[in-house]
């Protein structure tokens, strides 16, 4: 068929043309923003899943919802390379010049700006220098403290132009404990003063472990929506509306084959609607079709989207993975998996919370371990076939 007119979209953070089965997520968003707006304190959302599910797509979405809502946003990504005062201050700065686009600058704008030049100062961001005719600000180098500061500031100028400022931080799970816990204290301030400051994040499953041993709190601050597979509706729909708007149809059997190979993930759907489309020479899309797109989508993931992930591993990680696929795409017992290694769990678990930081894994319950990234299992099955005890090598 028509490949100029391939209606699905394969890629990182990529909006598919049917964003189908998120209604429920997007709803709360927005009553949350609608809450906050009206003067009430509500609790941020953090958006929750494996890889391949969408929450970029959503948290993007959820800016949409708000800039049309009136408020002023920033969104970004954390790094593990930077700290909080890089990832932020660029940003604040930006919401600031936007907010203060309301009217002229008045008291509430300068001091948030004149404090957010003595964070960038304290922290060693770079900022360029600009006149604001007002008492530089003290600031104590904790960022803890300073950073509430800032943002209580950036609240209290928000609701002096009637608007709401919205910060929203891909990738959470890589922020440092420190600054994560200073970041909650900062959010909880600002939901004590009822101050139209919201936090919108999304991150991997470990991010909800990570934010209550930072703070003891967290867990009434936010909310975390999980972000999973779609259900079979969903997936059918996200499969079958792009088609359908552009006159082509799926036999059952064709939508039964790429549900089952995709496990409703969506950018698996994207993908193998991608392939399926390309290998269709008219509609209906048929079942021998989608087993073609099955395994050419299969051999072009191993070559992109598993292939990279596998690399970011050293070699003793990469052995860790592979031990635990030998449990399948299910949580594995962390004991169980040190052994087929020939280790000790002692000996095991440092290779473990790598394989956890690099975002490879995450722990849904003490003692378990499992992929971040859906079908990975296999994956490691196809990239390491003979695998044997690895002791040796990994002690």
């Amino acid at each position: 068929m028509d490949l100029i007119n391939n209606p699905y979209s394969p890629g990182a953070g990529v909006p598919p043309p049917e964003l189908a089965g998120r209604e429920n997520i997007l709803r709360d968003a927005e009553n949350v923003i609608k809450r906050v707006q009206n003067g009430h304190a509500s609790q941020s959302l953090i958006l929750l899943g494996l890889r391949g599910v969408g929450k970029t797509v959503l948290l993007n979405r959820i800016d949409q919802i708000a800039e049309n809502l009136g408020c002023e946003t920033s969104i970004f990504e954390a790094d593990m390379d930077r700290t909080l005062p890089q990832l932020l201050t660029q940003q604040l700065h930006r919401l600031l010049l936007k907010i203060d686009r309301r009217k002229r600058m008045g008291d509430e704008v300068k001091k948030a700006f004149s404090l957010l030049q003595a964070f960038a100062g304290i922290f060693r961001v770079h900022l360029g220098e600009f006149e604001l005719g007002v008492a530089r600000p003290m600031v104590t180098g904790d960022l803890a403290i300073d950073l509430t500061d800032l943002l209580v500031s950036i609240g209290e100028a928000a609701k002096a132009r009637n608007t709401v400022a919205v910060i929203l931080i891909d990738e959470v799970q890589y922020l440092a404990k420190d600054d994560l816990g200073a970041l909650i204290m900062a959010l909880h301030k600002i939901s004590q003063r009822k101050l139209p400051l919201l936090f919108f994040g999304a991150g991997l499953p470990q991010f909800a472990q990570l934010a209550g041993d930072a703070k003891s709190y967290s867990e009434r601050l936010f909310t975390y929506p999980a972000v999973g597979p779609l259900d079979p509706d969903g997936a059918r729909m996200a499969l079958e509306e792009p088609a359908r708007r552009e006159g082509v149809e799926f036999e059952a059997g064709a939508l039964e084959e790429i549900l089952r190979e995709t496990e409703g993930y969506p950018f698996f759907l994207q993908v193998w609607g991608s392939h399926v489309w390309q290998i269709a020479q008219s509609s209906p899309i048929t079942a021998a079709n989608a087993r073609e797109a099955s395994r050419k989508a299969e051999a072009a993931l191993d070559e992109s989207f598993f292939k990279v992930r596998f690399e970011r591993l050293t070699e003793r990680q990469q052995h860790y993975a592979r031990a635990m696929a030998e449990f399948g795409n299910d949580p594995a017992n962390s004991t169980a998996v040190a052994n087929l290694l020939g280790l000790t769990v002692k000996q095991a678990a440092p290779i473990r919370d790598e394989v956890i930081k690099k975002g490879m894994a995450y722990s849904p319950k003490r003692g378990l371990v499992a992929f971040t990234v859906p079908k990975f299992d296999q994956y490691m099955k196809r990239k390491m076939p003979d695998f044997t005890n690895q002791g040796e090598r990994n002690g």
